[in-house]
């Protein structure tokens, strides 16, 4: 099987990570030191993500990332820890301070080369390398920094593999840095240019999920990493287990990003209930969907009710017919017409996975590559620009070695992309008029 090789990185990226391979490692069968006691089901595919070590003990395919060795710890301190091979865990001693040109430049750009060291290594072992998968946050120094400089290092070792990153976008609301938009408008600058597939997380938008929809009274990052973990999950289902109908992340891409550098996609997951409900609802294929079209459901905080859908994807776990999915589908798809452009025929990809997730009959996970986005990137672009126009914060910044030419490339990148969504957003229009 094509493996693939994880790389989490900064705090924020390491915390997401550990959910995800907790969750991963129950569903197939792997107890929390690393020995398997699944079916046979299970174990078809476990080396996509896992390799075998000795005495029946599996290891995550996974490189654990930080410029300061307190997150790091406490994952080998948890109950998971044993899981992971220690050689693969790469620490700094200072951390980035919240400073992205700390992480690409100076901090992160000392302990880079260990961290490919590690990487050449996990690939080396890999009989058919598919890709790479990041997952980290925007905001920070670590995450944006060093995560988007590994990015770019990785893009010019690899240039034939895939690189899917999970990358969490600050909001203002869930905001303790000031320096944010720089941080993050410097880190989607690199993702622009070398990442194939960006699944886009909002800080916002998960807090409103965990009050509105599951009707938690005060969500812990906890709770919204739990969140994050069912989409990876759902995303990387049929990698991980054999289905009716599979698609890898190369696949994934081809259907779901039709021009290069739109390639950030909105995600869903259902069912989202909440725990006092959850025994009175009998979930059906129709609620699934109802859910991933929701936008009070998208995790990240933009309406694609005000955009047009590209592309999108289910990816539907569980026994269920096909057929019953694929008709359901057809019929949102119709009602909500004209939320899709129609110059891309075929544009709703479909993937099923017998096997049910975690304490559920069945779920769906969903993606979406939608003008909407646009939104957050004009949101970012604006806290950007605010800061920028006055020349505040730059100094912490120059003083690691960055020109101020690199914040003005930066700015003009993001406002190049938002025209690009406007442009084929407004395609759609001109065509109607056309006929």
């Amino acid at each position: 099987m094509p493996e693939i090789l994880h790389l989490q990185v900064g705090q924020c990226g390491n915390q997401i990570s550990t959910e995800f391979w907790k969750t991963i490692s129950q569903e197939h069968g792997i107890q929390e030191d690393g020995t398997f006691t699944g079916n046979s089901c299970q174990k078809e595919r476990l080396d996509v993500y896992f390799n075998p070590g000795r005495n029946n003990k599996w290891v995550p395919r996974a490189v654990l990332v930080d410029l300061e060795p307190g997150t790091t710890d406490v994952i080998k301190q948890s109950k998971y820890g044993t899981l992971f091979h220690p050689d693969n865990i790469v620490c700094g001693e200072s951390g980035a301070g919240n400073n992205w040109a700390k992480g690409f430049y100076t901090e992160g750009a000392e302990l880079a080369e260990s961290v490919l060291e590690v990487i050449r290594k996990e690939t080396e072992r890999t009989e058919c390398l598919q890709g790479f998968q990041l997952t980290h946050s925007l905001g920070g120094g670590t995450g944006s920094g060093l995560g988007t400089l590994l990015l770019s290092k990785i893009c010019e070792e690899y240039p034939d593999r895939m690189m899917c990153t999970y990358s969490i976008v600050p909001s203002l609301q869930n905001s303790d840095t000031v320096v944010e938009p720089y941080n993050s408008a410097f880190s989607m600058h690199q993702l622009i240019e070398h990442s194939n597939q960006t699944i886009c997380l909002d800080n916002q938008a998960l807090y409103n999920i965990c009050t509105k929809t599951l009707k938690l009274s005060s969500p812990s990052f906890a709770n919204m990493n739990e969140l994050i973990s069912k989409v990876m999950s759902g995303v990387t289902t049929c990698l991980r287990f054999p289905g009716q109908l599979n698609a890898d992340l190369r696949k994934l891409a081809v259907n779901m990003v039709p021009f290069p550098r739109l390639h950030f996609l909105l995600c869903g997951h259902a069912p989202l209930l909440s725990s006092s409900s959850r025994s009175f609802e009998n979930v059906t294929v129709f609620d699934l969907l109802q859910q991933l079209f929701n936008a009070d459901n998208m995790m990240v905080a933009c309406n694609p009710t005000q955009g047009k859908y590209l592309t999108v994807a289910a990816m539907f776990r569980g026994k269920m017919p096909m057929t019953v999915a694929e008709e359901r589908l057809l019929e949102i798809q119709k009602k909500q017409a004209d939320n899709f452009v129609y110059w891309i025929p075929n544009n709703v990809k479909t993937a099923f996975c017998d096997v049910n997730p975690l304490n559920e009959l069945m779920a769906a996970t969903f993606l979406g590559n939608s003008t909407s986005l646009q939104s957050l990137f004009i949101r970012l672009k604006d806290q950007f620009s605010a800061m920028f126009k006055r020349k505040a914060y730059i100094h912490w910044y120059t003083n690691e070695g960055m020109d101020e030419m690199e914040f003005t490339e930066a700015e003009e990148n993001i406002i190049d992309l938002i025209s690009e969504y406007q442009q084929y957003e407004r395609a759609d229009d001109n065509c109607s008029e056309e006929e």
